[in-house]
């Protein structure tokens, strides 16, 4: 069985959507490839209107540890150079490259920090 998490993470859908159209709180793999391969009208409908120019999920990675975890993105992130756990030390990643600045953003995901380095 998996949660309803995971089968919007196949379905490539957002969880919100997945509410919606009552997709259940857990369901067998077999029930997601069933959907995958024979998507509801409002499945297909929602796959016909994607443009390709913003993901659904991504995974998040920790450039320390490798911890990762997929989540929806947020539109205000910028292009991270490093991201890592929130429990790392700063001094665990690379120096920014000369000539640039660094800054930290708390709160991407549940436990991760964004790193932007940027010309200074």
């Amino acid at each position: 069985m998996i949660t309803r998490r995971e089968a919007a993470l196949r379905l490539d859908i957002p969880l919100e959507m997945a509410v919606r159209h009552g997709i259940p709180g857990r369901l067998s793999a077999e029930e997601v490839a069933e959907l995958d391969a024979n998507p509801p009208a409002w499945l297909a409908q929602s796959r016909a209107n994607r443009t390709g120019k913003k993901p659904v999920w991504v995974t998040l990675t920790c450039d320390i540890c490798g911890f990762t975890e997929s989540v929806r993105p947020k539109k205000w992130w910028p292009e991270f150079a490093y991201l890592s756990c929130d429990f790392h030390g700063s001094d665990e990643l690379p120096e920014p490259r000369p000539g640039h600045s660094r800054t930290e953003i708390d709160g991407i995901g549940s436990r991760f920090i964004g790193i932007v380095d940027a010309d200074s």
